[in-house]
């Protein structure tokens, strides 16, 4: 275990882990075991790379990657106080190449010593590269190892010849239910939360309170401690809870009637092709914290149940959506799912995909497995040849246009229709191939 003489934060002794009580709550409650810490379960659950690291004592230099209050800072300070290591806690925001310089002087003392020193660079992203470049030689020579804290994409932030000596580690923002359970602790934690103030807290609250957070565990636990600076009556209701995070909490249970009520609307407004309806159920969901994944993959599955090849990029568009969401989140990410929206909305209708997958399904289930034609089956045995399977077969680009009319259904539905295009939008194109095909054969 390190000891306090050796915890230094740029230049000035890290004395104690102790935190004052006027610190703020999120501060207070900050994690201080990997068996403490919430969240991140795929990198210090059970034999996970980060938790190995740390209970072996063997850290990598390491990139952690993710949004605010996501845990990075402190998987810092776990970091230091349960390795056998020097520990610099440093930043970027606060210091430049001179104090650098320092650290790595010091750093080279302890490694003549046989200590290794850890420096963890908080919001390394602000480094310029030149300051970048300073790290490499002393992380090549095992001097330091080096734990750099962002929030911002590495591979533009970070130098190349940094990243390649770093792992970098993705931290997501942290789901409701683990900030719901932090909520809990803080409020029972008589040594650093609040449980000497004999409070309690409404699960409306505690549900909006981690909901509103957007993944930050910060914000949440600092704005229980407003919350419970409000409460008279040593119950934190839902509207003490709006007063502290100054935001009502719209109608809407993610698992109750209203939930099914707003994306009903939402969907139904999508096929009707009213884009402003659309945008402002979106905006109702989205306020209310409703999952952003939730309502795009709901998206995909009307640009093909709803509008198929009436226009096939609408497919494409909610795809994107949903990608490009999953790079950018929110809250630039409500762009992106508005212009999906407006397109999905304006893009002609049809349904006839899915009634024809429907159709073809429904008929399946009534007339069971029937053969398949012979002069459609595969032949790749000589048996199989000589008993005709593939006999007859009409190779399609052999005839003019590349269509032969050959039948390929089985022979008890041959001429069946499953797919009936409406002639909107691009399945206009599709019916009058259809049709120019039937007059063909």
């Amino acid at each position: 275990m390190n000891t306090p003489d050796l915890w230094q934060q740029n230049s000035t002794e890290y004395t104690s882990p102790d935190i004052p009580r006027h610190a703020p709550l999120a501060e207070r409650m900050r994690p201080r075991t990997v068996a403490e810490f919430s969240g991140q379960e795929h990198l210090v659950g059970e034999g996970r790379i980060l938790r190995c690291m740390i209970e072996t004592d063997t850290l990598a230099s390491l990139i952690l990657w993710g949004p605010p209050g996501c845990g990075k800072t402190t998987l810092a300070h776990i970091i230091a106080s349960e390795t056998r290591s020097h520990f610099i806690f440093f930043s970027a925001i606060l210091s430049g190449v001179k104090e650098i310089r320092e650290i790595f002087k010091e750093a080279e003392r302890y490694s003549a010593r046989g200590i290794r020193t850890i420096l963890f660079i908080d919001e390394i992203h602000r480094f310029n590269k030149s300051q970048q470049d300073a790290f490499l030689p002393y992380i090549e020579k095992g001097v330091v190892t080096v734990i750099g804290a962002t929030t911002e994409n590495p591979s533009f932030e970070v130098i190349a010849p940094l990243l390649s000596r770093c792992r970098v580690l993705t931290l997501n923002s942290l789901e409701p239910k683990a900030i719901h359970k932090l909520l809990l602790e803080a409020l029972v934690d008589t040594e650093r939360g609040l449980g000497n103030c004999s409070l309690q807290a409404s699960e409306e609250a505690l549900d909006f309170l981690a909901d509103h957070a957007n993944g930050d565990a910060r914000s949440a636990l600092n704005t229980l401690e407003v919350a419970a600076g409000l409460t008279r009556d040593s119950l934190i209701t839902l509207e003490i809870a709006q007063e502290a995070l100054q935001k009502k909490a719209l109608l809407y249970d993610k698992d109750g009637e209203e939930h099914y009520n707003v994306i009903s609307a939402f969907i139904k407004s999508l096929r009707a092709s009213t884009p402003d309806a659309a945008l402002y159920w979106l905006a109702r969901m989205l306020e209310a914290g409703e999952d952003p994944i939730f309502i795009l993959r709901r998206m995909i599955i009307l640009a093909s149940e709803d509008i198929g090849n009436a226009d096939p990029r609408a497919l494409q568009v909610a795809v994107s959506a949903l990608q490009a969401f999953q790079i950018i989140g929110l809250p630039e990410g409500r762009i992106i799912m508005g212009q999906a929206v407006t397109y999905l909305a304006t893009a002609p209708k049809s349904n006839a995909s899915y009634i024809g997958i429907d159709s073809a399904l429904a008929e399946v289930r009534k007339s069971g497995g029937l053969p398949v034609p012979m002069h459609i089956r595969n032949a790749p045995t000589k048996l199989m040849k000589e008993q005709g399977y593939g006999k007859g077969y009409q190779y399609a680009h052999d005839f003019e246009d590349s269509y032969s009319g050959q039948e390929c259904l089985p022979d008890k539905l041959a001429g069946r229709r499953f797919y009936e295009p409406k002639g909107h939008g691009y399945e206009k194109n599709i019916v009058e191939r259809m049709e120019w095909l039937k007059n063909k054969k």
